[in-house]
C-alpha cells in the first residue's frame, strides 16, 4: 500500500511540473553576462565599474569607497557574472564614464578634501601595495609593467593607490597618491557595420597637484591640464601629496586605440600579468580545511567500523551459545 501511494504522488508531481512548462512562454536563447560580445555604437556611453581593491601583501580585500574617492549620487551593486559572485568582487558603479570611439582629455571626475582619518587610510594602503581594480566590459583594467623591442608586453592587476618618495628639498619620504588616470581602450571595429567591440582596457596613473582659477561643477579650467591636449608631466609640476586637511582634484584621460585583436583572444593580455606573489594565506587556510576534513571522514570510518567490529563479535557469540548450549559470560 505504501509503494502504490509513493508512486501515485511522484506521478502526480510530474503531472504539474509537465503542465507548468507547457504554460511557460518559448525563449528565443540563454545568455550568461559576460560570456557573449557587446557591440557599441560610435558615441555610445561605456560604464567603468569599481571593484574591490586587494594587495600583494595582505589578503584582506576593502572596498573601493572605502578610501575617500569620487563616489557617484548614488551606489549600486551590480555583478554581472557567477563567477564575480563566487570570488566575492564588490563591483560597484563609478563616476568614469567614457563615449565609444571619442577621445576625451584632462576630464575633470571630481575634487575631495580628505581629513586625518582619510589620509591616514591611504597610506596604510600604499603601505600595503594595494591596488585599485576597474572594469570595463566585463574586462578588468591593466597596467603596462615592461614592454621590450624582443619582449611581449608584461602587464599588472589594476593600479596602486599611490606611491612613497623623496623629493628635492624633502628630510624624508612622503605619501602621493595617484589622482590622474590615462585610460587606453583598445576596440575592434566590425569591418561591415559601424559598430566596435572592446577588446582592451589599460591605464597609466600620475600624480598630479592639480590648481585652478575658480571652481565650476559643470566646467572648472585647470591650469595643470588643457582640454584637447594629452595630459603629461611636464617640468614643474608637482606630484599630489596626501596630507590632512588636503584638497585633492581627480582627473582622468580617455584614448581610443584600433586593434587586430579578436573579442575571443582579448583575455590572452591577462596571461602575460606579473604577479609573483605566494598566496601563504590561501595556501595555509586549504591544508587546514583538508587536514580537518580527513580527520572528520577517519574518525566516522573509525566509528563505523568499530561499530560493525562489535556487532560481527556480538554475532559471532550468539552462534557459540546456540550450537553449544553453554552461557558465554563476558567481562
Amino acid at each position: 500500500m505504501g509503494e502504490k501511494m509513493v508512486e501515485l504522488m511522484i506521478r502526480t508531481l510530474c503531472t504539474m511540473v509537465m503542465l507548468v512548462l507547457i504554460k511557460m512562454p518559448p525563449a528565443n536563447g540563454f545568455y550568461l553576462p559576460g560570456v557573449a560580445p557587446r557591440d557599441f555604437q560610435k558615441g555610445e556611453t561605456l560604464e567603468v565599474k569599481v571593484n574591490k581593491i586587494t594587495s600583494t601583501k595582505t589578503q584582506l580585500p576593502y572596498d573601493y569607497y572605502f578610501l575617500s574617492y569620487c563616489k557617484p549620487p548614488k551606489i549600486r551593486n551590480s555583478a554581472e557574472n557567477l563567477g564575480e559572485v563566487l570570488r566575492g568582487d564588490r563591483i560597484e558603479n563609478s563616476v568614469y564614464s567614457f563615449h565609444m570611439r571619442e577621445q576625451q582629455s584632462c576630464k575633470v571626475a571630481c575634487r575631495v578634501k580628505i581629513d586625518s582619518v582619510s589620509a591616514k587610510n591611504f597610506k596604510e594602503k600604499i603601505d600595503d601595495d594595494y591596488r585599485v581594480n576597474l572594469i570595463l566590459d566585463n574586462l578588468p583594467v591593466a597596467v603596462l609593467w615592461l614592454s621590450r623591442d624582443e619582449k611581449p608586453a608584461v602587464y599588472e592587476h589594476g593600479f596602486r593607490v599611490g606611491f612613497k618618495a623623496k623629493f628635492s628639498g624633502m628630510k624624508d619620504q612622503r605619501y602621493f597618491i595617484f589622482n590622474h588616470l590615462k585610460f587606453k581602450v583598445k576596440y575592434h571595429q566590425d569591418p561591415d557595420t559601424d559598430t566596435a567591440l572592446v577588446v582592451g582596457f589599460e591605464v597609466t596613473p600620475l600624480s598630479i597637484q592639480h590648481k585652478y582659477t575658480t571652481w565650476d561643477d559643470d566646467n572648472t579650467q585647470l591650469t595643470t591640464c588643457k582640454h584637447g591636449t594629452k595630459t603629461v608631466l611636464q617640468p614643474g609640476i608637482v606630484p599630489q601629496e596626501i596630507e590632512s586637511d588636503t584638497e585633492i582634484v581627480f582627473t582622468y584621460d580617455v584614448s581610443f586605440e584600433s586593434s587586430d585583436i579578436k573579442w575571443a583572444s582579448r583575455w590572452d593580455t591577462y596571461l602575460l600579468m606579473n604577479d609573483d606573489q605566494i598566496h601563504w594565506f590561501s595556501i595555509i587556510n586549504s591544508l587546514i580545511i583538508v587536514l580537518f576534513l580527513s580527520g572528520m571522514v577517519a574518525m566516522i570510518m573509525m566509528k563505523t567500523l568499530y561499530r560493525e567490529i562489535a556487532n560481527y563479535n556480538q554475532l559471532d557469540q550468539d552462534e557459540v551459545h546456540e550450537e553449544s548450549g553453554v552461557e558465554v559470560s563476558t567481562c
